[in-house]
């Protein structure tokens, strides 16, 4: 699917981090290898962060919005909606966006909307929150939140398997602006392919229980039991490889873009590696797409489109303007990318939580 919007932007972009940071090399001490030094080295795996493991989804969203709202970045009365993307909510009802609003004691007519989602949710997020501002009063703004702790644990657990994964949530104010520059997205799904990343038990189909936590399966060349996440990391990397180079072309033909009209392209990044590639693929300069989130912050997901806008562009974003290309990729699976104009925006920050 191809769509277009004009007089929507992005305002404001807040990314929250988790205060506990786990280091790749101290988390495999107990068992380093030859591979485990070369994974590192081709990953991109360094560092990342992970939120306690009291802290939930919502609460990081709460942690983001209210920072806004206590240093006047955002007023409760612009607030027309409340969107959140998220594979790890609180409960199955109510939704996360009810316990924001909630929280936050917000009127009774803030739209209020929940979308599952995983790797292309920030972009699949912007897509959603500019239906609703064409439909929305002026004046008022779409808060957009992603956020998940697949992540969380106790910070003195040491021991286990390394995760190249992280936990993180972002906060994105979109609202309209008549002179905002056309922006344009692309959207694909291929549910068949939907096992290739999956965690089997949670939900009705598979409750978990005892039994399902038992680490009895070999995945991908390790131990999984049905309560983790399992990647068959060959069709993964083959999907990305097949799939979003031309949905990128496509993205850019359809906004009248070449490729070196674009200053970032701002890629979800599950490691280094693929990135690499995408970049080779695609014939674009590694100095525009960066891939240091995964390497600093690890894989937050749906998460990571935004906190690469929040940590590599940040306040750049105060006064100067870019084209860029947004791209999620993942489970679904989904592959998502857009070409929007972001800039002049009113915050675009990082912050540390002590969730």
């Amino acid at each position: 699917m191809l769509a277009k919007f004009n007089g929507i932007k992005i305002s404001g972009v807040l990314a929250v981090l988790p205060k506990t940071e786990y280091d790749y090399d101290e988390e495999t001490a107990h068992f380093a290898t030859p591979a485990t030094r070369r994974l590192k080295r081709v990953m991109g795996f360094s560092k990342r962060r992970a939120a306690l493991s009291t802290t939930t989804s919502s609460d990081l969203a709460l942690y983001g919005i209210r920072y806004l709202l206590e240093n006047d970045l955002l007023k409760k009365e612009e607030i027309g909606a409340l969107l959140v993307l998220s594979t790890s909510p609180d409960y199955y009802i109510p939704p996360m966006s009810n316990v924001l609003h909630g929280e936050l004691g917000l009127p009774f007519d803030v739209v209020c909307m929940d979308i599952s989602q995983a790797c292309a949710a920030y972009v699949l997020g912007m897509f959603q929150a500019s239906m609703l501002l064409e439909h929305m009063e002026d004046g008022k703004k779409v808060v957009m939140c992603t956020s998940d702790v697949l992540c969380r644990k106790d910070p003195e657990w040491k021991i286990g398997e390394p995760s190249f994964g992280g936990d993180a949530a972002t906060i994105t104010i979109m609202e309209r602006d008549e002179s905002a520059p056309t922006a344009y997205y692309s959207i694909y799904n291929d549910g068949a392919r939907r096992e290739a990343l999956i965690m089997h038990a949670g939900g009705f189909r598979m409750p978990r229980t005892p039994e399902t936590a038992i680490p009895n399966h070999i995945v991908d060349g390790k131990v999984r039991s049905y309560d983790d996440l399992w990647m068959d990391g060959s069709a993964v990397f083959n999907f990305m490889q097949k799939e979003v180079p031309p949905a990128i072309e496509e993205i850019l033909s359809y906004s009248g873009r070449t490729k070196d009209e674009i200053d970032w392209y701002l890629f979800h990044q599950p490691n280094k590696f693929m990135l690499q590639k995408l970049s080779q693929r695609l014939g674009v300069p590694q100095e525009k797409m960066p891939w240091n989130i995964v390497e600093n912050f690890g894989n937050s997901s749906g998460s990571c489109v935004g906190v690469d806008i929040a940590y590599n562009l940040g306040e750049a974003l105060l006064t100067n303007r870019y084209t860029c290309c947004l791209s999620g990729f993942g489970g679904g699976l989904s592959w998502v990318s857009a070409v929007v104009e972001l800039g002049n925006v009113e915050f675009c920050r990082m912050i540390i939580s002590d969730l």
